[in-house]
């Protein structure tokens, strides 16, 4: 069983020393960047070096985050990169609307959505029905910027459970959270992680190769959570219509719970 990438990981498109560096680092997906990370008089360039890139590989490996909607670069970034073999998806930056997606669509990819605007979080319910979409991640830097908000938890957690909630009824994976700026600081990094998971994010979006490892960690199950699953599945082996695990009453909400915790270990390669 495959699951979700736990950690993304941007690179700068004019950056292809770092491409393979970055593919290296143990994140579970890599987002090879065309947009904030690039200098509008570097658009052109980053493009083609991109092209360059994807070009010579054999296999899907590289995620490209294009120019948004209505910006002079992104069609030219779509009809460049679509039909590449190492393209894995496309992703969208100041998603707001289905037809957003039009243009990427065509590129037969996996799509991502990032939500960073007030108005893409207000259009969530359309936004999800999007054809083609994947996943929702969440833009939080830019969206207190759009939103007026300063902070980047309680401030915002109400748009965190909207993306999520949304996110599970149309059947989309789990929402990547937004990145945690200081990268000096991993014990509020792991925190972050830890209270994104909470909320029913499934990853976090990271900005350096550092980030990587933690943000893996908070998004897999821990050994006890293994240990835990694996004693309530083992403990109904035997066909009970009813049991106990650690004096807690068991029922299939709590076994459907064990089966996901079990499947995720195995596909992050959690030790039993």
């Amino acid at each position: 069983m495959s699951l979700p990438a736990r950690s993304i990981l941007f690179v700068p498109g004019d950056r292809p020393e770092r491409f393979e560096k970055a593919a290296a680092s143990g994140a579970d997906m890599v987002v090879v960047d065309l947009e904030d990370a690039i200098l509008p008089e570097r658009k052109t360039e980053a493009r083609d070096t991109v092209y360059q890139a994807l070009a010579m590989l054999s296999a899907p490996r590289f995620v490209v985050r294009v120019n948004s909607v209505g910006s002079q670069w992104h069609e030219d970034d779509v009809w460049a990169l679509s039909g590449l073999p190492g393209l894995a998806g496309l992703m969208l930056p100041k998603a707001e609307r289905a037809d957003d997606f039009a243009a990427m669509r065509a590129a037969g990819v996996p799509l991502h959505g990032l939500v960073e605007t007030v108005r893409g979080a207000l259009g969530l319910p359309g936004l999800c029905a999007a054809e083609g979409l994947v996943r929702l991640h969440f833009g939080t830097v830019d969206f207190q910027v759009d939103a007026g908000i300063d902070g980047d938890r309680e401030e915002i957690d109400a748009i965190r459970t909207q993306m999520v909630l949304h996110s599970v009824a149309v059947g989309l994976q789990a929402p990547v959270d937004g990145v945690s700026t200081d990268l000096s600081d991993e014990g509020q990094l792991i925190d972050d992680a830890a209270r994104a998971r909470r909320f029913g994010f499934g990853g976090k979006l990271c900005v350096h190769p550092r980030q990587v490892a933690s943000v893996n960690a908070a998004f897999s199950p821990s050994a006890a959570s293994v240990d835990w699953a694996r004693r309530v599945v083992a403990a109904l082996s035997g066909g009970h219509g009813a049991v106990a695990v650690d004096g807690k009453l068991i029922d299939k909400p709590i076994v459907d719970r064990a089966n996901l915790v079990l499947a995720a270990a195995e596909s992050y390669g959690v030790p039993a």
